[in-house]
């Protein structure tokens, strides 16, 4: 019964076919194929429904039917050349061509087969020409972006192509084999900016990973030619070449995380000598009248990341002895630069303070007694050496140098402030008529004044000229500084009246029923004075910041703790709070130390104090680079801080920004990571990850991301009996992008880092394939790629695991990526998808195409 009802499903489908009604047509097949197991009806029917899946344009199901007809008769020539026709359309042309082959095979004469066979043997000659004309392809580019007359749409292209090129390791190769270099030094040559930039960054992409490459092209293109790149006023230009030169200093010192092996490791030998040419060159720059500002800035921020040791566990410090011998002078005359001097070097807003971070590195990474001595005696003796009767800009200089000092090593600054002469030539300057040495003097005095032993002398010796400058100047950058004196009242009394004037103490919310009631009974109700409203109070915010108000804070919290009493600190912390309100204005306040001065305030003082201090500290922390706003080992001590701002006590905006913050610090490196789980915060990010709120939600999230990448983090998502990885699964597949983006990549780290990880996932929620399909369609670039690098994690995990997820959809899914041209936007995505595929490849589950 059941074989004659399969009969009359296929001569049903047979009619709808002919009707040119493929749907009913697969759904009779369909059903007649669950009915039967005759094996040459069986072979008929798949071979029908191979039929309607090309005219269905379902090329995939096409083909798996028509192999399934092959599997039981190997010579069904109907079978052989749909399958064909369906490989034809996915682009597996050596299959397809075998299929046609064997078809022309049984029936020789039959002209279609021949036909066949002659154009798919022209398309896989084409294919295969295309496939390894990279060659040809690298020339193209170069010609069109070396012609003059080319047309601007093409120029802009071929630049975009030729910088994805060299970042895939076989296409930097392509471009190094096919005399990429001198052609690259041609684009140098032409001085255009827009060929200058996609020529630097084509060079960066070469010599990540590769340390071969990377001295090859540092002495084709010379240190000095990279210098003088960077050098130029242009900031785009200027970070650009700085990420040239850390690729290059990254692969020539190891620092690039690859095994060099065979060739690569014969043939460069040894390094250092490169590095030493880079380094110099960089110091030179620092003392350059040629350099811009933007170039100095970068020039300091490459000798801060990779001259100091990243780990004091490290023996070697012979990078910061040769700086220190070869440098400190010159990194000194950064730091004594005065700008409104015409000798003055081009500088930025953040350039002295660069300066003093990197000689606090260097300071920091001292290994004895000796060494330190040794550092000492060198500024000791710049700064004497710039002290003359007969020039007082040069006394400008060195007084503004140990100023910058202080605001680096302080104990160093001090030592400093000791030399004969140093105090007395600040207090002189006081006296000077010229502005800038008031406000130089002033500045320095400042610094000195935080230790009680040089406060008595300023006391003694200066308090009578700061009075009198402060009558007298109309420079309120002088006026403010001139406030800030060695007496507690004063402190106090000025910590006041910052707060009256950002208007920062704590309102309290006024219920308009109450005010009614007291106006009623005839209470007076104190009303909002006009210059408090926040148009007000943002204009004096601004005229603080200008005057320079954070370096007078600065030296406030340095205060001996005789001068600085805890209520003179909440005071403190509730000013930096207030200037720090807005993201545009904490560039210039981390620029001024005031990162550093929110530190102390935040770990002492009374409990509101603290918790101000703190949640300034976490808008600082959420929008700077931790290594400039917190130097050296100080970023560790924020992490407390904005770990007690998680406390659910604590308000919502605090709560998020100091996620914010924990998310920016968690991402800097594993040692921070490890002292963000030391503190007890996991469990309150993991709380605010189910929070309805969906900033809160999505900030957690994002922390968390970082975080997997610690791990004893990792190790708690192993565990059994908790909910952590099927959060973090369910929250791939929210509405909210950014909250995706996150979890996905957090799912990404973590099934990367554990094959036990991909299994539990299948095993969390039965939603899974759906999210991780969701992922690799996702219509945003940076949720694809998660999702894709999540695919290929679980197809690298199992092969189990890894054939059921070939038969979902994800298969289709994967090829249609795969398949795409990659731009400089989407070559991530589709670089992704085809390592999937090619993993498939390996399993045997997929054939590859020649």
């Amino acid at each position: 019964m059941a074989e004659a009802e399969a009969v009359q499903l296929k001569e049903e489908g047979n009619r709808h076919f002919q009707l040119q009604d493929y749907k009913a047509a697969t759904k009779s097949y369909s059903q007649a194929l669950k009915l039967t197991k005759d094996k040459a009806l069986l072979a008929t029917l798949y071979r029908n429904r191979a039929a309607c899946g090309l005219k269905t344009e379902s090329f995939v199901q096409a083909a798996s039917d028509a192999s399934r007809a092959i599997d039981i008769n190997s010579s069904d020539i109907k079978a052989l050349y749909r399958r064909c026709q369906a490989l034809e359309h996915l682009g597996k042309l050596d299959q397809a061509f075998k299929d046609v082959q064997r078809c022309a095979t049984l029936e020789p004469r039959n002209q279609n087969f021949q036909e066949t066979l002659r154009r798919l043997n022209t398309s896989i000659q084409e294919k295969l020409r295309v496939q390894f004309s990279t060659d040809s392809r690298v020339q193209k580019m170069f010609e069109i972006l070396l012609d003059e007359n080319s047309e601007a749409d093409k120029r802009e292209k071929a630049a975009n192509n030729l910088i994805v090129l060299g970042r895939e390791e076989a296409g930097a190769e392509k471009i190094f084999q096919n005399n990429g270099v001198a052609l690259l030094l041609q684009l140098l040559d032409t001085k255009k900016p827009e060929l200058v930039l996609a020529a630097v960054r084509t060079l960066s992409g070469m010599c990540s990973g590769h340390r071969a490459r990377a001295t090859v092209i540092l002495h084709a293109v010379r240190i000095d030619r990279i210098c003088s790149l960077m050098a130029v006023e242009n900031e785009e230009m200027s970070l650009a070449v700085c990420n040239l030169l850390q690729a290059i200093i990254d692969s020539l010192s190891g620092d690039d995380k690859q095994e060099h092996r065979g060739k690569e490791e014969a043939l460069v030998l040894d390094t250092k000598k490169d590095l030493k040419q880079i380094t110099s060159h960089l110091l030179d720059m620092l003392v350059s009248k040629k350099v811009s500002g933007q170039g100095r800035d970068q020039a300091l921020n490459l000798l801060n990341k990779n001259v100091p040791r990243k780990d004091l566990a490290i023996h070697d410090n012979s990078r910061t002895i040769y700086v220190v011998d070869n440098g400190l002078r010159k990194i000194l005359k950064v730091v004594g630069q005065v700008p409104d001097l015409p000798s003055c070097l081009p500088l930025t807003d953040n350039t002295r303070m660069l300066a003093s971070i990197l000689i606090n590195k260097l300071y920091d990474d001292l290994r004895c007694d000796p060494e330190r001595d040794h550092f000492r005696k060198i500024c000791e003796e710049y700064i004497t050496g710039k002290f003359d009767p007969q020039d007082m800009d040069k006394n400008l200089n060195a007084i503004q140098t140990v100023s910058g000092i202080l605001q680096g090593p302080f104990d160093l600054g001090n030592q400093l402030l000791g030399l004969k002469g140093v105090m007395e030539m600040m207090v002189a300057l006081c006296g000077s008529e010229r502005e800038m040495d008031q406000l130089v003097a002033v500045e320095a005095l400042i610094h000195a004044s935080t230790k009680l032993s040089r406060a008595t002398f300023i006391i003694t010796n200066g308090v009578s000229l700061l009075k009198q400058i402060y009558k007298t100047t109309k420079n309120e950058k002088i006026k403010i500084r001139t406030l800030v004196t060695s007496d507690k009242t004063i402190l106090y009394s000025v910590a006041t009246t910052l707060v009256n004037c950002t208007n920062s103490y704590d309102v309290k919310e006024v219920i308009p029923e109450l005010v009614q009631l007291a106006k009623f009974s005839k209470q007076h109700v104190p009303e909002e004075h006009p210059k408090d409203k926040k148009d007000f109070i943002d204009m004096r915010v601004k005229r603080l910041l200008k005057a320079g108000v954070i370096s007078a804070l600065a030296c406030m919290v340095k205060a001996d703790s005789a001068i600085l009493t805890d209520q003179t600190k909440e005071l403190l912390a509730r000013v930096f709070l207030a200037l720090c309100d807005n993201p545009k204005d904490r560039g210039t306040i981390v620029a001024q130390g005031g990162g550093k001065a929110l530190i102390p305030l935040a770990l002492e003082g009374t409990d509101v104090g603290k918790v101000k201090a703190a949640h300034a500290l976490a808008k600082i922390a959420a929008v700077s680079n931790p290594d400039i706003a917190f130097p050296g080992e100080r970023v560790y001590e924020v992490v407390r801080p904005l770990v007690s701002l998680l406390d659910t006590q604590r308000d919502g905006l605090q709560n998020y920004e100091a996620l914010l913050g924990l998310t920016n610090l968690s991402g800097r490196s594993d040692k921070l990571r490890q002292k963000i789980f030391k503190e007890r915060a996991l469990p309150d990010i993991e709380n605010y990850m189910f929070e309805n709120h969906d900033q809160l939600r999505q900030a957690a999230t994002e922390c968390m991301c970082n975080m997997v990448l610690n791990k004893e983090v990792q190790e708690r998502f192993l565990a059994d009996g908790n909910d952590r990885l099927k959060l973090v699964v369910l929250l791939c597949g929210e509405d909210d992008d950014k909250v995706q983006n996150a979890a996905a990549g957090a799912l990404a780290m973590l099934t990367a880092a554990h094959k036990k990880l991909c299994l539990k996932m299948t095993q969390v929620t039965t939603q899974w394939l759906e999210i991780l399909q969701r992922l690799c369609l996702h219509d945003q670039l940076s949720v694809q790629h998660r999702g894709l690098v999540i695919a290929y994690n679980l197809l690298a995990a199992d092969a189990e695991l890894a054939k059921k997820l070939v038969e979902s959809e994800l298969l289709e899914i994967l090829t249609v990526v795969g398949k795409q041209e990659p731009d400089e936007k989407k070559a991530e995505v589709v670089q992704a998808a085809r390592e999937c595929l090619i993993k498939c490849m390996d399993y045997g589950f997929i054939k590859p195409v020649s």
